[in-house]
């Protein structure tokens, strides 16, 4: 396990090496002179060019990249062109609010989905599972940014139960998250009932069963933990997915994380900032994919690492 830990760890040099490359090619592609919008609409150009030299925009792409590099590598992202401040701080200020909205929306739709799974394996080909599976395909079908609207006019806009932005107390988490997690819910619930489907056909389960063992005993002893692991695996993705995806969501409801501050950066060619949340989002990806496959071998023992 230990040198499996190892290897993971160390593969994450030359995937963020890669990251970096592409992100900074990326943002450098983007229509718009990022010196123009610092320097503002009304300066000459040579104001423009000043403001170029200032922002270490006039020097050579890989004299830029690897400055860029060299700076992340000693922890420091730059200074963002739009606010004048350091990234990690802007980041700073903007993670716990995304992070908090994301484990809002993931304990609910793991939770919520998990059961509607559970449920429509155990009576599958009857009206549990049929309701279920229609609910589950709703959810992935319905977009985020309309079901969050809807959200929005209906309970906040019409009865006047949720506030329209964040006013920091736990109703401000009730219509986002409802939005960011509706189409992990689905997805958990369908790959749930496929992985109690399979389960259910064991040989271990019918020796349960004819034993004489209790049948929520059977689901949930027998069953659970054998048909975790491939829903541990989605469960993982879509965290990452939700961490780093929540930008639609967060543009609606006006929420103030990584996501809406992105979208700004974008606009305004904020190239440190730009390039420090995709770092971030990649690292992300990578460290869960890590935890995943720990998580393999506390569910099920018999895995080893090599």
């Amino acid at each position: 396990m230990l040198n499996f830990l190892l290897k993971r760890l160390l593969g994450l040099l030359p995937t963020l090496l890669i990251v970096a490359v592409l992100v900074f090619l990326f943002v450098h592609l983007l229509p718009g002179d990022p010196a123009r919008l610092a320097a503002g609409p009304e300066a000459d150009d040579a104001t423009v060019a000043l403001v170029r030299a200032d922002l270490g925009l006039d020097k050579p792409l890989p004299e830029q990249f690897m400055h860029f590099f060299t700076r992340v590598l000693e922890g420091d992202f730059g200074t963002s062109m739009r606010s004048k401040r350091p990234v990690a701080v802007e980041i700073g200020e903007r993670f716990m609010p995304t992070l908090m909205l994301t484990l809002v929306s993931m304990a609910w739709a793991v939770v919520f989905g998990m059961t509607i799974g559970i449920v429509s394996a155990v009576w599958r080909n009857r009206w549990p599972d049929r309701l279920g599976m229609a609910i589950a395909v709703s959810g992935i079908s319905f977009p985020a940014f309309a079901l969050g609207m809807v959200l929005m006019e209906v309970f906040s806009v019409q009865l006047g139960w949720l506030p329209v932005v964040s006013d920091g107390t736990w109703r401000s988490y009730v219509a986002p998250s409802l939005t960011l997690g509706a189409a992990v819910a689905a997805v958990m619930a369908r790959f749930t009932r496929a992985s109690f489907v399979e389960v259910l056909g064991e040989d271990f389960v019918r020796t349960a069963r004819a034993k004489g063992v209790a049948e929520p005993l059977v689901v949930l002893r027998h069953c659970l933990r054998n048909a975790m692991i491939p829903v541990v695996t989605m469960m993982g993705l879509q965290f990452g997915f939700l961490l780093g995806g929540s930008i639609v969501v967060e543009v609606v409801f006006n929420w103030p994380g990584l996501g809406r501050l992105l979208v700004d950066s974008v606009s305004m060619r904020d190239y440190p900032v730009i390039q420090a949340e995709v770092l971030l989002f990649s690292l992300e990806f990578i460290v869960i994919n890590l935890i995943v496959d720990v998580l393999y071998a506390v569910i099920n023992p018999t895995i080893r690492f090599q």
